[in-house]
């Protein structure tokens, strides 16, 4: 039995470990699923919401072909990094407007592979992230280094997203 996605919807986040190398984040977003998936596949919708505004970093170019066998590079720069950070992979599924997969490469092998899925009901739009760690290590390193901790803050920017739009 599904729970009624109305109950929280527009309302926190769940992150769940729920393997050795598997992390799934849940939210739910008052916005029909086509325009929540716009907000993941678009570059002028992304830049919007993609990094926290609290954060000392700043999204430098964002670059997005969102097919099956398209890539993406999204560039940030810190005022403590000399150099201006990429974040690249390649896209393994798309399939509007349920599914984006897509490979984390800028980690080499430690890279995860995130698949996000889109479900909407009455308007309401869940979406479910789930990343696989190639092993249980990569997944505890990413924990220990906070770097899973960005979703609260852009999932509520994403909101403000989707509410103008």
């Amino acid at each position: 039995m599904h729970a009624d996605p109305r109950d929280n919807a527009g309302s926190g986040t769940t992150i769940e470990r729920t393997s050795d190398r598997e992390l799934v984040v849940t939210r739910r977003f008052r916005a029909p699923r086509h325009l929540v998936f716009r907000a993941w596949s678009e570059a002028e919708l992304f830049r919007r919401w993609w990094v926290p505004k609290s954060a000392p970093i700043t999204l430098e170019s964002c670059e997005m072909d969102v097919r099956t066998g398209g890539s993406y590079t999204l560039v940030f720069s810190h005022p403590a990094a000399p150099e201006p950070m990429a974040f690249f992979g390649r896209y393994l599924e798309v399939v509007p407007p349920s599914r984006i997969v897509w490979t984390n490469e800028e980690a080499g092998e430690a890279g995860q592979v995130t698949t996000v899925t889109f479900e909407e009901h009455d308007g309401i739009t869940r979406a479910v992230m789930h990343d696989l760690y190639p092993t249980k290590e990569a997944l505890d390193e990413a924990l220990a280094s906070g770097s899973t901790n960005w979703n609260d803050e852009t999932f509520a920017q994403l909101d403000a997203v989707l509410a103008d739009e």
